[in-house]
């Protein structure tokens, strides 16, 4: 299997190195951290410890005598096998001089985040990394990139069945080892399940009452679910912005798979020609781009935002005190909408960008741009 360079990722690390004690990378399993990292490593002669390993965490069973006399860079991987390293890790990164600094990998872990937080306020930065970008694959993988998703094996394989198996056994993997290795107690089962019907809703509003009926659970239940599958980084919700405007706004969270590939598998979409016939085409486009454009512009913050009836914007937000919005239409000539100029009024949009498949860009109307798939990246550079 080739490798694919990611060096803008390779680079936020890098700098992230430089300015924190502790940074750590987060992503879901098989998006390519430890590869990254042993990249690293290499060129820098760093200590690295794989919580995978037994002797590696036997090495770390009394973590501060194993780390205190170490120098230069240590990376510990799988770090959510063992969360109380990290009052450990407070202590070696307040150390002056500092002899060490820490890289710290962690995969699907609900309570990661929180836990370093507390512990590391101050002397962590994150980096989240997921599965393959398209500047990095190319421009003319965009469509592979899109049919297979990001996952470095997934994408990389010899043919769409390879692919398609890989997905597959991920997803029996993930449900079989990876959840129950983080203490959460629910039927691989019933999360299969429910990973499977959640496909269904992919870019719709969360309706937890509706989805819990279905299953046979409380909203409560199909609730902790979908945090589950958040923290793990196979979904995202996506929060809606409220606008002070005296209109009914929607307030629930819409829920996208973060990886396209893996929304094919589970939806038993299995090749270009399954996906195009779909009655979900439009929903997979819209997710798979909804996860480049947020790659791309890279905000402190996303949302979309929508009035009952009335307009929706699939992407919002700020960046450099100024508003944008995006929309994502699978259409050969996207035209303006009674939403969009409602939308650019209400928000008080600097831009909005309409995505779409095509190959040519053009103006709708006063600062609505449709612009091709491809250049998305050019576009965020541009109000950069």
């Amino acid at each position: 299997m080739s490798m694919i360079p990611r060096k803008a990722l390779e680079e936020r690390i890098r700098v992230a190195l430089g300015r924190s004690q502790v940074t750590a990378m987060l992503g879901p399993r098989q998006c390519g951290k430890s590869t990254l990292a042993r990249l690293i490593a290499g060129e820098t002669k760093a200590k690295y410890f794989d919580l995978e390993s037994a002797s590696d965490l036997r090495m770390l069973e009394q973590p501060h005598l194993a780390l205190e006399g170490l120098e230069g860079l240590v990376i510990i991987d799988e770090i959510q096998r063992m969360p109380g390293i990290f009052p450990t890790l407070r202590v070696l990164s307040d150390r002056k001089p500092l002899p060490a600094r820490f890289l710290i990998l962690g995969s699907s872990s609900p309570g990661l985040i929180r836990d370093s937080s507390e512990s590391l306020a101050g002397r962590i930065e994150f980096v989240e990394m997921g599965g393959f970008s398209l500047p990095e694959v190319g421009e003319d993988k965009l469509e592979q990139l899109w049919i297979r998703g990001g996952f470095p094996r997934s994408f990389l394989a010899k043919d769409d069945s390879d692919s398609r198996a890989w997905r597959e056994k991920f997803v029996q993997t993930f449900l079989e080892r990876d959840i129950p290795s983080l203490g959460i107690s629910i039927p691989s089962l019933q999360i299969r399940r429910f990973w499977m019907m959640l496909a269904h809703y992919h870019g719709q509003a969360w309706n937890g009452s509706e989805i819990g009926r279905s299953l046979g659970v409380s909203d409560h239940t199909a609730r902790r679910y979908l945090d589950l599958l958040s923290a793990t980084f196979m979904v995202r919700q996506l929060q809606p912005w409220h606008e002070n405007i005296g209109k009914r706004q929607v307030k629930s969270p819409k829920v996208y798979f973060r990886d396209s590939g893996m929304f094919h598998a589970l939806m038993d979409l299995r090749d270009k020609d399954s996906v195009m016939s779909s009655p979900k085409l439009g929903a997979s486009w819209e997710g798979f781009m909804m996860e480049e454009a947020i790659k791309a512009f890279n905000p402190n913050a996303a949302f979309f935002w929508a009035v009952h009836g009335l307009a929706e914007i699939d992407l919002f937000f700020i960046s450099n005190a100024r508003r944008y919005g995006v929309e994502f239409k699978w259409n050969d000539a996207p035209s303006a909408t009674r939403s969009m100029r409602t939308a650019m009024t209400d928000l008080k949009l600097e831009r909005l960008f309409v995505v779409y498949p095509g190959k040519k860009g053009y103006l709708l109307d006063d600062n609505i741009e449709v612009i091709p798939a491809k250049t998305i990246y050019a576009a965020a550079k541009s109000i950069q």
